[in-house]
């Protein structure tokens, strides 16, 4: 589990109820009002669904899902590390000795590029292949961060929509019940109104656009792992020397760590090898 998911919606939601519970707000009126919770969540779904078809809305939500909770470290010293020590590999037993270390790779991607390189594709070829299997992802990434862009735009309206029902709900009863009890009625039919338009912001603001902000930097940080690995994988196919493909590859990376990883020794001597199921 993402550490930072779990208590971004617990501080996000507990905030709202403590706040409720300090203003001495009556929050049994949210699950009395079952129907605005159905309108507000199945109806941003509904809507949200009319804009993609039925497969990609499916796809999107559920890795979108899984990709805010799941847990991902992107090390890239580490896969900086590895792609050197192939390097230093590749030229002292040639491109043929990577092949035992290719396939104990988890991570499909680098994997692929490596073996490529074993195989004696041309370079072109690789790249091409690499950065379509890119593009590839990031537009699985995109589209999921469009659902949740979307779910985040219309929980608002049928927000109001259930609010506009409520109000005129509450205006079409005026004059049937007992005059003497008018304000209360109209005081407790206006708060039951608007129970919609808090169910829409909040889980607009505090569920549907986070999620699609936290996908939007997954995809960046994945993005930059690609890169690194398919100039790291091409420099082995070209012969680059070990140290000149280390400075290259630590260009990508923050130049704190960049810094950090020259007071170690560089990447070569650093850390462990990479391992690709992390990220």
């Amino acid at each position: 589990m993402d550490l930072a998911s779990v208590i971004g919606v617990v501080l996000a939601f507990g905030a709202v109820l403590v706040s409720a519970t300090l203003e001495h707000t009556d929050l049994t009126i949210l699950f009395r009002q079952y129907s605005a919770f159905i309108l507000v969540f199945f109806g941003t779904l509904g809507a949200t669904m009319l804009c993609f078809p039925l497969k990609t809305f499916i796809n999107g939500f559920k890795s979108g899902i899984l990709s805010v909770f799941t847990e991902k470290n992107y090390h890239e010293r580490e896969m900086i590390t590895t792609l050197v020590s192939f390097a230093e590999k590749a030229r002292r037993e040639g491109l043929l000795a990577l092949e035992s270390e290719a396939n104990e790779l988890d991570d499909p991607f680098m994997r692929k590029g490596v073996q490529l390189v074993i195989d004696g594709r041309d370079a072109e070829i690789i790249r091409r292949i690499l950065e379509t299997e890119v593009s590839l992802a990031q537009e699985a990434g995109s589209k999921a961060e469009a659902v949740f862009m979307n779910l985040g735009g219309y929980s608002p309206t049928l927000g109001i929509i259930g609010t506009v029902l409520g109000l005129m709900n509450m205006l079409a009863g005026l004059g049937k019940g007992d005059s003497s009890n008018a304000a209360a009625q109209i005081g407790e039919a206006t708060a039951a109104a608007f129970v919609a338009t808090f169910f829409g912001i909040m889980f607009a603001n505090l569920l549907w656009l986070p999620i699609a902000t936290k996908i939007k930097e997954r995809n960046g940080q994945q993005l930059l792992m690609r890169e690194i690995m398919i100039e790291g994988i091409l420099a082995i196919q070209a012969g680059d020397n070990p140290r000149l493909l280390e400075e290259k590859l630590l260009a990508f990376i923050d130049p704190r760590e960049r810094e950090s990883a020259v007071e170690e020794g560089g990447a070569i001597q650093g850390e462990a090898g990479y391992s690709a199921s992390s990220a």
